[in-house]
């Protein structure tokens, strides 16, 4: 999955996953962005699965850009 990053002018990161609706997250670190958004991308993903929905491709997982 696609992680899109970015500095805000505030000096915050923001991790976005386009492909999960909602995936966005911030860290003080480009890093820290990154590891909250791939978190909160698993546990989305996670719950998708447990109650049957469907989910996004699942091959490759994650590269940030």
């Amino acid at each position: 999955m696609q992680v899109d990053v970015e500095q805000e002018e505030d000096g915050r990161w923001i991790a976005e996953v386009e492909a999960v609706p909602g995936a966005l997250a911030y860290g003080s670190t480009r890093g820290e962005a990154i590891a909250r958004v791939e978190a909160l991308v698993l546990r989305a993903l996670a719950d998708r699965l447990e109650n049957g929905e469907p989910a996004p491709e699942l091959g490759g997982f994650f590269a940030a850009a």
